[in-house]
């Protein structure tokens, strides 16, 4: 990707706290509260947004429209993005893309998601899965387990090809789950705030592979959103440009996601590389120079291979990368201080904008206890099986 055309600034982010499925309001109350949120920090009228872009996963055509006319009736395009888990971030892109390239001075990105309990399933039945090569793939390369959930046996097959590789411990992986909860003890935003210890995690029930239970993120009902805008737009209302989208890219999958009998790059390695190589390209700088990383655990395993994805660590070297703690505080890069998906909860639509909602206040120093000192800059990387990779650069200016 080439050099932003011109600055787009987050102004304003808003997140509601996550709930378990059953426990939360209904999608169109969750996603207007966040929008609300996000246009009150912001310090910005509704009818100032000039488009909406609103990201879930299990819900009827615009019901993006449903919980936006919750804010406002002001007429403006509104866009109902699905790219599963990385639905969020996917509506953050075309929001700045818009902004970016002129067509618009101000827009929202929303996502939400009311789930259900269990684990994640296709809607209909009657036509081709949209994961229907994916499974082929996966199940040509390790087999299938009728018990086990399907996105558990995705990426805990990733964990076992990373274990047959590098020969590193199972624990390895539950150290991971260990630190999430110690982060997301911090953030009253979260599901889970109950820290564990390393036993607890693994002698929790085993799911698949590696993977006990509490390394696998639960369904999560929530929303978050975020306001972009112009240098110009911001200039004029006196809005807070401390946050800049420095660099932004969108992968999706190549050859090597289904011809390289590789779990890791079936779930999107590949694809992670891919957009951190032209984030970090467009943006002149290295994983080498980031201060605080939110990322897509939704899986411990996933974490783990991401760590190397990203470049945090060298191919290799996650094992000690988390065993010397330098994923967290006093270690060389803080990850998910929010508690990731693990912990903070996974409502599928919004968390690519909580995990933008995160680093923001990161970067403003409005992270209360959860505060990376001398933030200022951040990774965001979000992704979706199907396939879709975000991985966005934000800098405080």
């Amino acid at each position: 990707m080439s050099k932003m055309q011109r600055p787009v600034h987050v102004v304003g982010v808003g997140m509601i706290p996550f709930a378990k499925p059953g426990a939360s309001e209904p999608y169109t109350v969750m996603g207007a509260r966040a929008a609300k949120l996000a246009l009150e920090d912001a310090g910005v009228g509704y009818d100032q947004v000039q488009q909406a872009y609103v990201g879930y996963v299990y819900g009827d055509s615009t019901a993006g429209q449903a919980a936006i006319y919750g804010v406002g009736l002001t007429g403006i395009p509104v866009f109902n993005v699905n790219n599963n888990c990385s639905s969020g971030s996917s509506a953050l892109f075309l929001a700045r893309q818009a902004v970016e390239s002129g067509q618009v001075e101000c827009a929202i990105a929303l996502g939400f998601e009311q789930m259900l309990p269990g684990a994640l399933k296709g809607t209909y039945d009657d036509r081709p899965s949209p994961m229907a090569r994916f499974v082929e793939a996966m199940n040509a390369h390790q087999g299938w387990e009728p018990d086990a959930p399907r996105a558990a046996q995705f990426f805990g097959g990733a964990g076992l090809d990373y274990m047959k590789e590098y020969g590193i411990r199972p624990d390895t992986f539950g150290r991971i789950s260990v630190k999430a909860r110690q982060h997301a003890a911090r953030n009253p935003l979260a599901v889970f705030r109950q820290t564990l210890t390393l036993d607890e995690v693994m002698n929790a029930p085993v799911v698949f592979g590696p993977l006990t239970r509490y390394q696998c993120c639960p369904p999560t009902c929530g929303a978050a959103a975020a306001i972009v805008c112009s240098a110009g737009f911001a200039k004029k209302h006196g809005l807070d440009t401390r946050v800049v989208i420095a660099a932004q890219a969108m992968t999706t999958d190549t050859p090597s996601s289904f011809e390289s009998k590789d779990m890791r790059k079936l779930v999107g390695y590949d694809m992670t590389v891919a957009a951190a190589r032209q984030v970090y390209e467009a943006a002149g700088i290295g994983p080498e120079d980031l201060d605080v990383v939110e990322l897509h655990d939704c899986f411990s395993a996933n974490e783990l291979i991401t760590y190397e994805g990203l470049g945090l660590t060298p191919e290799g070297t996650a094992e000690k990368f988390i065993v010397d703690g330098d994923n967290t505080y006093g270690g060389r890069i803080v990850t998910n201080p929010s508690g990731g998906l693990l912990s903070k909860g996974h409502p599928l639509g919004a968390t690519g904008l909580a995990q933008c909602a995160e680093l923001v206040w990161q970067l403003r120093g409005q992270a209360d206890q959860r505060q990376v000192e001398g933030a200022r800059v951040a990774l965001q990387h979000n992704l979706g099986l199907g396939g879709a990779c975000v991985v966005t650069l934000y800098k405080a200016a």
